[in-house]
């Protein structure tokens, strides 16, 4: 299969101790035993026998993601998690025009068996996020998101708390997004159906700030794929 020779193209950094991929959407962190195929963590052991995957992201999710090489790499890096000293970055794409100078959602998270969560202040996990309004346009809005938990679909919820729900996130209040509702002059071919932007959430794990285990502060940064990169070209162009 064509996707397992991939995973080296998606490596962004490797050292002794590391691989920093940057996770294509679409594609499961860990194996679904709901629905079974190939995920990252079968990739990444073929690509070495005792890669360990240090953290998830949601299979349509894309961007940075940690995996270690032997076992004190996989320690060190969980600890840092564990102890919050991790720094991530996510960048969504959201309804709506918003100022989110430093805005912190500190709601807590409650998680389902049908793999959706809720806000529950009575059962749910402490969960925080910080988010910062990078770009505006006409009526959408780029929001750097800064995770300072690590709950299921945080950001996804946080954000629909926030009023500001992201792009084709049906399942927390977003919308999908359509040319026709940018350009005013769109035509759509005779007898074709209008595509969605983008037919996923539009959510990207942007940098990893971490410490080695030689004691150094290193950031690792992953570019837009393609699909989120035309989203906000797009806006951009029609703003």
């Amino acid at each position: 299969m064509a996707i397992k020779s991939e995973f080296k193209d998606w490596i962004i950094k490797e050292d002794e101790d590391y691989i920093f991929i940057n996770k294509p959407p679409f594609l499961a962190s860990l194996e679904d035993r709901a629905k079974p195929g190939l995920n990252i963590n079968v990739l990444a052991k073929e690509y070495w026998e005792d890669a360990q995957l240090c953290h998830r992201l949601d299979k349509e999710t894309s961007g940075i993601l940690a995996i270690a090489k032997h076992p004190e790499a996989y320690r060190h890096m969980a600890m840092q998690f564990e102890h919050r000293e991790v720094a991530k970055r996510y960048h969504a794409v959201v309804t709506g025009i918003h100022d989110l100078d430093g805005i912190v959602v500190n709601l807590p998270i409650l998680a389902h068996t049908n793999g959706t969560v809720s806000i529950d202040r009575a059962e749910g996990k402490q969960a925080e996020t910080i988010f910062f309004t990078k770009q505006v346009y006409k009526n959408h809005t780029l929001v750097e998101c800064l995770p300072i938990t690590g709950r299921m679909h945080q950001i996804r919820i946080h954000l629909s708390c926030a009023k500001a729900p992201i792009v084709a996130d049906i399942q927390y209040g977003g919308k999908d997004i359509y040319l026709s509702e940018l350009k005013r002059k769109f035509n759509l071919k005779k007898d074709t159906e209008e595509q969605p932007l983008i037919k996923r959430v539009a959510l990207h794990s942007y940098s990893l700030t971490y410490n080695t285990l030689k004691g150094d502060q290193e950031e690792v940064i992953a570019e837009y794929p393609k699909d989120f990169r035309v989203l906000v070209k797009k806006l951009e162009e029609e703003s």
